[in-house]
């Protein structure tokens, strides 16, 4: 193995084994401080929980990886519930056709919105912060106006049935997806033409431009993968919750953002990956259940989650200053 293989590879252990521990120990000290915390029904539990943030973080690590951010995801996912949960409580439309449709039309529309956060970025030049947060009022202005302001709820019984399966007593059907999603997600960024010009791009954009290749195509698309991964997070959090409803999502944004950070992706660009995304949704999800089970308050909880993103992106500097050592 050559030394520029030994570098790589210690740089990967350094990010993903150290997130792995910080999750270890969390668990071991949950577990000594907190009752019941290793039960099953909480196991399963802490699983339901991080699904979804999983999903929102595995498209938002696209979007990072290229140095952008999508602020708009909590938004878009209160907008595809509403479309897709109109949908589903149409008399008109059989069982199965609801359910395919919904399915269909939330996913599209996530990915739609997502293709015009970056297609507006990319063609005028406005950074995504800027895009995003306008987007943001945008799919909650018109959640709120679909809807007239009403959640949606009474979906097919067998929509619900599949939402709250188990398999082993501890995997929720939801979690399996979610995982399939990062494993999918992986192969693509790391087996692939596409993945290796996202990665490309986030450490040096220029370069790539200079070389031939069509940056503003690879940038689009990323944006429009997190919306498709929004749709899809969108369904799991109607299966699970069963309703729809035009004020959901609010500050999953930071949630995915906060994962996609602690797994150890740089807000600048080029450094990350989607196994550490999964290790920090699963941080967020341990650390907010085994701090409720000991009884911390919801105030409380926001601002150790605050504090944990702020100490995340301190130590992403010191390991891309280690990382630049290393390599010279």
């Amino acid at each position: 193995m050559d030394n520029s293989r030994m570098r790589s590879l210690f740089n990967i252990l350094l990010k993903e084994v150290g997130i792995g521990v910080v999750l270890l120990v969390l668990v071991i000290a949950f577990s000594l401080g907190a009752n019941h915390f290793f039960s099953v029904n909480n196991v399963a539990n802490i699983f339901t929980q991080i699904s979804i943030n999983t999903v929102i973080a595995v498209g938002m690590t696209f979007v990072i990886l290229l140095g952008g951010i999508d602020l708009s995801v909590g938004s878009v996912l209160a907008l595809c519930s509403i479309i897709a949960g109109k949908i589903l409580t149409n008399p008109d439309l059989s069982l199965g056709s609801a359910i395919v449709l919904a399915i269909l039309l939330s996913v599209i529309s996530g990915m739609l919105i997502g293709f015009l956060n970056g297609f507006i970025s990319e063609t005028w030049k406005i950074h995504s912060f800027i895009v995003t947060l306008g987007m943001l009022n945008i799919a909650r202005g018109l959640a709120l106006q679909i809807s007239q302001s009403r959640t949606i709820f009474n979906f097919p019984k067998v929509f619900n049935d599949f939402g709250t399966r188990t398999y082993f007593s501890v995997l929720p059907a939801i979690f399996i997806m979610a995982l399939s999603l990062v494993i999918l997600g992986s192969v693509v960024l790391r087996k692939t033409v596409f993945g290796r010009m996202i990665f490309a791009i986030g450490n040096n954009e220029e370069s790539v431009r200079l070389s031939g290749h069509n940056v503003k195509f690879y940038k689009i698309m990323a944006y429009t993968i997190c919306g498709g991964t929004v749709g899809i997070a969108t369904i799991m959090y109607m299966l699970r919750m069963s309703i729809a409803s035009p004020i959901l999502g609010v500050g999953f944004e930071l949630n995915a953002i906060a994962a996609v950070v602690i797994g150890g992706t740089s807000m600048s660009g080029g450094k990350g990956s989607l196994v550490g995304t999964f290790l920090g949704a699963s941080i967020m999800g341990v650390l907010n259940n085994g701090l409720l089970l000991i009884g911390m308050g919801d105030f409380a909880r926001q601002i150790v989650t605050g504090l944990i993103i702020i100490l995340a992106v301190i130590l992403d500097t010191y390991r891309t200053r280690f990382s630049v050592k290393l390599n010279t």
